[in-house]
């Protein structure tokens, strides 16, 4: 069986095309190597055995989309990952978000209408829930007023798929993901932004080697026990499995709606400085930072009611914060060696 991943060189995505093959699915990914490199597929190979079929091009361009539909005719269900995904960005270039994340999803839908392709796994994110009345957030929370364009782009296409499935015979289940950190236990397939990182755990662990002069910590005067933010951190092999769950719940005739939404996370809230906390302590490294002005979109606290996904998807998050650091800095120093990557000496 074929599964088509968007996205699938990049972070989230490659993790997931690990274990897609692990569990005996063929795979093709769509990228435009925008935020990922092409060399992650011979990583993926060299982690399953399998080398992915690739093809590189923009899926918001709706005649090379319309062209790759009619040459994979086999293909029995997507994961659409590919989107643009930082908040503080998003912010700065909300046209350039709504245009590449909506505009990708309409073609990907279109392309699932003319080819009779039924299932869909659609990455969405906890920023959907806003700046959430009530903790943990469960499912049933109100899709409040997004903080981000960014947020904004998940919400609205949440509703694009629903209104899609309400005319059709496609069925989507939309996973809410909090906030994927960490790395795969080989090393060698990690969160690898292009530039100066938008997320707060490569930043990290780029300060740490040398790469960044000092983390920022945006704000210290939030209504949390040390005044900084506080997410739900997830491990990336955690999140991956649980797509290729969703994956077989569909293809197996599982699901109980036409569209479902699971969150996927921990269900333990971090602060920034509990993060960095983690990380000096399971890797010895005194991290400078500093305290910033608050960032324009951030919420202030939000952590997952994963009960739903416990009990009916079958899946939880087993991965503790301190795996996530550690296997983030080892994915770190991995790609540091690889690239020849001049580092403080410790």
């Amino acid at each position: 069986m074929k599964i088509l991943v968007t996205g699938g060189t990049g972070f989230i995505g490659s993790h997931t095309v690990v274990e897609l093959q692990k569990e005996g699915f063929d795979v093709v990914i769509v990228d435009n190597l925008s935020n990922s490199q092409k060399w992650i597929l011979d990583a993926v190979a060299d982690i399953s055995g399998v080398k992915p079929e690739f093809e590189q091009f923009d899926l918001a361009d709706q005649k090379l989309t319309a062209d790759f539909f009619s040459r994979h005719n086999d293909i029995v269900g997507i994961i659409h990952f590919a989107a643009y995904k930082a908040v503080g960005e998003s912010v700065a270039k909300p046209l350039l978000y709504y245009r590449n994340n909506l505009v990708s999803l309409l073609n990907i839908l279109e392309g699932m209408m003319v080819h009779n392709i039924p299932n869909l796994v659609f990455s969405s994110s906890c920023t959907v829930y806003g700046q959430p009345d009530e903790l943990p957030v469960s499912e049933k929370a109100p899709i409040k007023k997004a903080e981000s364009p960014y947020g904004n782009t998940k919400q609205i296409s949440e509703e694009i798929i629903a209104d899609t499935l309400a005319s059709s015979n496609l069925k989507a289940i939309a996973l809410r993901y909090f906030n994927p950190i960490g790395a795969h236990e080989s090393a060698k397939i990690g969160e690898l932004p292009l530039g100066v990182p938008n997320n707060l755990v490569p930043y990290i662990t780029q300060t740490a080697i040398g790469i960044r002069q000092e983390l920022s910590v945006f704000g210290n005067d939030y209504n949390t026990h040390d005044g900084t933010p506080i997410r739900d951190y997830i491990h990336v092999v955690d999140l991956a499995k649980a797509h290729v769950i969703a994956v077989k719940r569909m293809i197996e005739k599982q699901m109980k709606n036409n569209f479902e939404v699971f969150n996927l996370g921990t269900g333990i809230g971090y602060s920034v400085l509990d993060v960095i906390n983690s990380f000096e302590k399971v890797t010895g490294i005194k991290l400078p930072y500093k305290i910033v002005d608050r960032r324009a979109g951030d919420v202030e606290k939000v952590w997952a009611n994963p009960a739903w996904s416990n009990t009916e998807l079958g899946w939880k998050a087993e991965r503790s914060l301190d795996e996530m650091m550690d296997s983030a800095w080892k994915w770190e120093n991995y790609y540091a060696k690889k690239n020849n990557i001049t580092t403080k000496k410790r």
